[in-house]
């Protein structure tokens, strides 16, 4: 009897997906590798200097084989707002979707930021509007805490804090007609940034956050999905971390107890929370 690979295994991604593909060779070749090395590394028809290989790897089968940024425009322009744009990866992946899209990208920390700008540079990615600040509730500076690689966070303390300026992102999208997709990656901020721009997010027809829940701070998942829900969103919710036995492993002993990915989309239908 012939068996046919099933759509969700392994081996049937292997065999139909190229970016699947690449994924498995970027992890054989680089798994290994110690954390935040700088490398460069080619993929596809592409060649970045990444931080640390080990969250590039992950970064790269998010967006491009699971394709999780992945969205449809009625227009071949889309305006995109990426809040947290790292090494320039979610910003390769929007404009190998449009071309012709206009992208807004924010990376606060300097280093991180250093990359973005020559990766993008060096690939001859066009149309992309970069901006050295953190976006936040208001325009000014507030610490920042840099991890080396992908979880830089706002209002840290300790040896790798540092100031950096911030952009009040409620101010950029009053300015806006319309938002084709908001990307917001700012690793906790994204509760005090969303609650600002409460009033301003009519414009925008897709948003995605990756929402995190730190164990020192109040647990706010409720606040920035009432937000959405005022708005006309409709959400999808993906839990990144897992945890088998939820009343015994209450994950007590590390920085976060939940982070999670929201997909929301405009809905015609009128919610209240």
């Amino acid at each position: 009897m012939t068996t046919v690979p099933r759509k969700t295994s392994p081996f049937y991604y292997f065999l139909t997906s190229k970016e699947y593909r690449t994924f498995l060779g970027l992890f054989l070749r680089y798994g290994a590798v110690l954390r935040y090395q700088p490398k460069t590394i080619q993929f596809l028809k592409y060649k970045f200097l990444v931080t640390d290989c080990a969250s590039f790897i992950w970064q790269f089968r998010e967006i491009f084989f699971e394709q999780i940024y992945k969205f449809n425009s009625q227009r071949t322009n889309p305006v995109i707002y990426d809040c947290g744009a790292n090494i320039g990866t979610s910003c390769l992946y929007f404009k190998q979707l449009y071309p012709q899209a206009k992208i807004y990208a924010f990376e606060a920390d300097p280093k991180i930021y250093n990359y973005l700008q020559n990766n993008l540079k060096n690939n001859g990615i066009t149309g992309v509007e970069l901006s050295q600040k953190a976006v936040w509730s208001s325009n000014g500076k507030i610490n920042f805490g840099s991890d080396g690689a992908d979880g830089g966070a706002i209002d840290q303390k300790g040896k790798t804090a540092i100031e950096v300026d911030t952009i009040r992102l409620k101010e950029l999208f009053d300015k806006e007609e319309y938002i084709d997709f908001l990307k917001m990656d700012i690793e906790g901020a994204e509760v005090e940034v969303m609650s600002d721009c409460a009033h301003s997010l009519s414009k925008i027809e897709n948003i995605f956050i990756e929402f995190h829940s730190w164990n020192h701070k109040k647990q706010q998942l409720g606040e920035l999905l009432c937000i959405l829900s005022k708005n006309n969103f409709r959400y999808y919710l993906e839990n990144i971390k897992p945890r088998k036995i939820p009343f015994l492993d209450k994950s007590s002993t590390t920085s976060m107890d939940l982070q999670m990915n929201i997909f929301a989309y405009r809905n015609q239908t009128i919610s209240k929370c």
